[in-house]
């Protein structure tokens, strides 16, 4: 039996991975006055910090590409399509475990609307994890003929 998850499904969590990346600038800016906090570290540190939060906008943009122009090909059961659905798999997922491991120590501003979107982009988060999860588990079940 051949499992397919529909691409419309596979291109809205695409479009949700741009989103991120899109938005990404202004929840460090206006949420987290990450700037302000990245001022107080050594100039070295300023531009590590400053590089790992352009990969990680980044990535999720890339990401978003991927799912939103090659659809099929991430479904195909080759081994590309299970390295590129498991990277992505383990990059979400590790993400949503730091979510629930780490965040809630901290205060994010309680603005309503920081509060809102706090919720709608850590459903986000999970639905991209549980996506590519199923993806990276069809593409090994097909790909070993389980």
């Amino acid at each position: 039996m051949n499992y397919q998850i529909p691409n419309w499904l596979i291109i809205l969590g695409g479009c949700g991975q741009i989103f991120t990346a899109l938005i990404y600038p202004y929840i460090r800016h206006q949420v987290f006055d990450w700037y302000n906090d990245v001022k107080q570290l050594k100039p070295l540190n300023q531009e590590i910090a400053k590089t790992y939060g352009r990969y990680i906008q980044g990535l999720n943009f890339s990401f978003g590409l991927i799912a939103i122009l090659l659809p099929d090909q991430l479904q195909n059961h080759t081994e590309l399509a299970i390295a590129i659905t498991g990277l992505i798999c383990a990059y979400w997922v590790g993400k949503v475990a730091t979510q629930i491991a780490y965040y809630p120590m901290y205060d994010i501003p309680k603005k309503k609307l920081f509060k809102i979107g706090s919720y709608f982009m850590n459903s986000l988060f999970t639905f991209f994890a549980i996506i590519y999860t199923w993806l990276f588990s069809i593409n090994i079940y097909q790909f070993l003929n389980l």
